[in-house]
């Protein structure tokens, strides 16, 4: 059977993105997280999006993910524990709503060489931050109230435009943020940051849907429900698998995976913004 070039594999094959999106949710879900820093060099190297197109796509996966992962994890940990801590959320959005709207204007600016470039980067962070934050313990910062707010702000605002940026929720960001800030445990921070999330996604969204590129959405729906349902699908079965495969060999791997879509997406040659 011949190869597929990557706008034939999107149009042609809901199966293929589904099982990306499956298996992407399943090393995300692993770790705690949606996947969606997997996902982006899935979307950009393996089904050929432009770099804006790709950002726009796994931002609306990601919108859709921590929609449906918001009743499992009311169940989980209840409003009632989590409300005590709304000042953090606040905290946060008084930043990432600025941050997220300053990302994705910057993401509809930039050509599409540069996004892969910027992109890139931003892998490399997610990989080192991922590694430090499974291996070498933080503990919560003592700080004046006034000076852990003004924190707060600033990190919401670098949040918000990484996650405009990438297309994904911020919880890798988050959570290890909440943690270090404000000090709470990792159960809260994780509720935490699907509240500051979902509401920081939403005003990214909003700016991109002013991009012609936007219409990526309408024009790719069979490939954008697969996509998605395999990714919440492989959410669930990540998350009833975490802890099996031990964090020193599933972190490095991980750390590896990352690193190595950023060397791809560096030098990936693809199509300019707005083309597919």
């Amino acid at each position: 059977m011949p190869r597929l070039a990557p706008a034939q594999a999107r149009q042609q094959s809901p199966t293929l993105a589904f099982l990306a999106g499956a298996i992407i949710g399943i090393l995300g879900g692993m770790i705690g997280l949606g996947g969606a820093e997997f996902r982006l060099p899935l979307l950009i190297s393996l089904f050929g999006f432009a770099a804006l197109q790709a950002i726009i796509m796994n931002k609306a996966m990601s919108l859709i993910v921590v929609i449906t992962a918001l009743p499992a994890r009311l169940v989980a940990v209840p409003l009632t524990e989590v409300s005590p801590y709304l000042y953090i959320v606040l905290n946060l959005l008084a930043g990432s709503l600025i941050g997220a709207w300053i990302g994705a204007h910057w993401a509809t600016k930039l050509k599409s060489r540069t996004l892969f470039r910027l992109i890139a980067v931003l892998l490399v962070v997610i990989a080192a931050l991922l590694f430090v934050t499974h291996f070498f313990p933080t503990e919560p910062l003592q700080l004046p109230v006034e000076l852990r707010t003004a924190l707060g702000v600033v990190a919401g605002v670098l949040i918000g435009i990484v996650a405009a940026l990438m297309g994904v929720a911020g919880g890798e960001l988050l959570i290890p943020t909440i943690i270090l800030l404000f000090g709470t445990d990792i159960k809260i921070a994780g509720s935490l940051s699907l509240a500051v999330s979902l509401p920081t996604m939403l005003v990214a969204f909003a700016r991109f849907s002013r991009d012609k590129s936007f219409s990526v959405l309408a024009g790719n729906k069979p490939f954008l429900i697969s996509m998605t349902l395999g990714s919440i699908t492989g959410t669930v079965v990540g998350g009833l698998l975490l802890g099996l495969v031990p964090s020193l060999v599933l972190i490095p791997l991980l750390v590896l995976l990352l690193i190595l879509s950023s060397v791809k997406v560096w030098s990936h040659d693809g199509p300019e913004r707005g083309k597919t």
